[in-house]
């Protein structure tokens, strides 16, 4: 179907699963392209079906979305698939890249024991819930104080993503 000309927000992500194909166990991604209008109403641009999940399919998959109408998306919220923001700037060059957040949490907590998850993620929610990118920051800082030496690598896939962590803080909340 056609698509709205603008959206604020564009979600792309792949869920995979094993399917059975010509008598064996195969896995295959289904590519998922939900967009927020910019009234703020939801709707699903499309479901692909694929291989592993791959920047050159995200390619096909944001030129079909652009053939369909879209000329703009504000945001582009994805998880770290390499490639995958110069497969969106090749389609759409002023759209800004936002790197899941839940993508990320689940990324930094795979380092940390159980018996630190709950506080660590008390810490951390103060740095993604912040109202302003200064805010984020100094609890950024903050969590590194308190936690960078046991888990570093945790904080520093924070701050060297930052770049793609902190786009929706150009924004207003709504």
């Amino acid at each position: 179907r056609p698509l709205e000309r603008k959206y604020a927000i564009v979600f792309m992500d792949a869920v995979h699963f094993h399917v059975r194909e010509d008598n064996r166990t195969v896995k295959k991604a289904v590519y998922v392209a939900i967009g927020v209008k910019l009234n703020g109403k939801r709707e699903v641009l499309g479901m692909w079906v694929g291989g592993n999940e791959s920047a050159k399919y995200w390619l096909s998959v944001l030129n079909e979305i652009k053939n369909r109408g879209v000329e703009d998306i504000m945001i582009v919220s994805v998880d770290g698939l390499t490639g995958f923001g110069d497969a969106i700037h090749a389609v759409f060059p002023q759209a800004e890249i936002q790197r899941c957040i839940v993508h990320q949490i689940r990324y930094s907590t795979k380092f940390i024991s159980y018996k630190d998850l709950k506080p660590f993620m008390a810490d951390l929610k103060l740095v993604y819930k912040a109202d302003t990118e200064d805010l984020a920051l100094t609890a950024l800082e903050d969590l590194e104080e308190k936690w960078g030496k046991k888990y570093p690598a945790s904080i520093g896939s924070w701050k060297n993503n930052w770049t793609q962590l902190s786009t929706y803080f150009k924004y207003p909340s709504e």
